[in-house]
């Protein structure tokens, strides 16, 4: 099984409850409590993206947008569909 998730995600650091949103547009934003600073918000958005869609830390990488509060995301394993509705709390694997 080779398949991959590429999604564009918007990141909200410093808020006051690191959580994942998805709009109807599939426009998916996370608020980290990290500040974007040494990679700690990075850190906590694979971490909060692996513990909602039960995917290992490994799996998941910043494809772009280190530095940016938009970042392009893969997630090997998982297609973007797949994954959308985990977001959305319809699993159906």
């Amino acid at each position: 099984m080779n398949e991959k998730a590429l999604i564009e995600i918007t990141v909200s650091p410093r808020s006051s409850k690191s959580k994942i949103t998805i709009d109807n547009e599939n426009n998916i934003k996370i608020y980290l409590n990290s500040p974007p600073a040494d990679g700690k918000a990075n850190a906590e958005c694979i971490s909060l993206l692996s513990k909602k869609i039960k995917v290992a830390k490994s799996k998941i990488s910043i494809r772009r947008g280190l530095k940016s509060r938009k970042k392009e995301i893969i997630i090997e394993g998982l297609r973007s569909e797949e994954l959308f509705n985990i977001l959305r709390g319809k699993n159906n694997k």
